[in-house]
């Protein structure tokens, strides 16, 4: 599934993800909106166990729409552009030589659905960008579902925390124990998803000092501070 997707993304007429103007991927309006500095994100109550995180862009407009294309509609050529917004943040969070990257994977169902985990293409395509630039960087696919959760649109943080709460865990706890861990997602909102994959990381030894992710929910972006490159 995912290579016809990929096959389809090269041959069909394609319009931009972000704004649906220019006949090309990404128009160079929506394109700068992903060029932001690595910021902090913090969510407002912060949930227990939260790490570090940052992001690069708002979770809106634009970049909202670019996201769910990546995520939900077959587009995988928008993994580069997101995937080097994403190599800033991991940067921030101190990727990099000794540190592994983490990445939250999706449910079993939801990678059906899509034919694909958009996080880990993100990851993977993120990595890429930072070992062009010389960063050595490892990425371990550490974390499974170790049983169904609901779907999290609608759902407070209090229902989101819950609905997560015991999900994930880590199948080779010595591949990560006593090492140091930067998770990454796509988007951060309340935490709650975060908040959850650090703890199974942490039971399992692991050290877990900070996240990146592509965006994060206005609310929980602060545009002033300005960190990482």
């Amino acid at each position: 599934m995912s290579a016809l997707l990929d096959l389809l993304d090269l041959l069909l007429p394609e319009r931009c993800a972000g704004c649906g103007g220019a006949s090309r991927l990404l128009c160079d309006g929506c394109r700068s909106l992903l060029d932001g500095h690595a910021r902090p994100a913090v969510p407002t109550p912060r949930p227990a166990g939260l790490p570090a995180s940052w992001a690069a862009a708002r979770y809106e407009g634009a970049v909202r729409a670019v996201i769910v294309a990546h995520k939900e509609s077959g587009r995988p050529g928008l993994a580069r552009p997101l995937g080097v917004a994403l190599a800033r943040c991991m940067l921030a969070a101190g990727a990099g030589g000794a540190v592994l990257v983490v990445p939250v994977p999706s449910t079993r169902a939801a990678v059906r659905r899509r034919g694909h985990d958009p996080t880990l293409r993100l990851t993977a395509a993120a990595i890429d960008a930072l070992r062009a630039r010389g960063v050595d960087v490892r990425r371990v696919a550490a974390l499974t579902h170790v049983r169904r959760v609901a779907d999290q649109a609608g759902l407070a943080m209090a229902g989101r925390a819950a609905n997560l709460a015991g999900a994930l865990h880590v199948a080779r706890p010595a591949a990560v124990a006593g090492r140091r861990v930067v998770l990454v997602d796509d988007v951060i909102t309340t935490g709650s998803t975060l908040a959850e994959a650090a703890r199974a990381l942490r039971a399992a030894g692991a050290d877990v000092p900070a996240a990146a992710v592509v965006a994060a929910t206005p609310r929980r972006y602060r545009p002033g501070d300005r960190h990482g490159g």
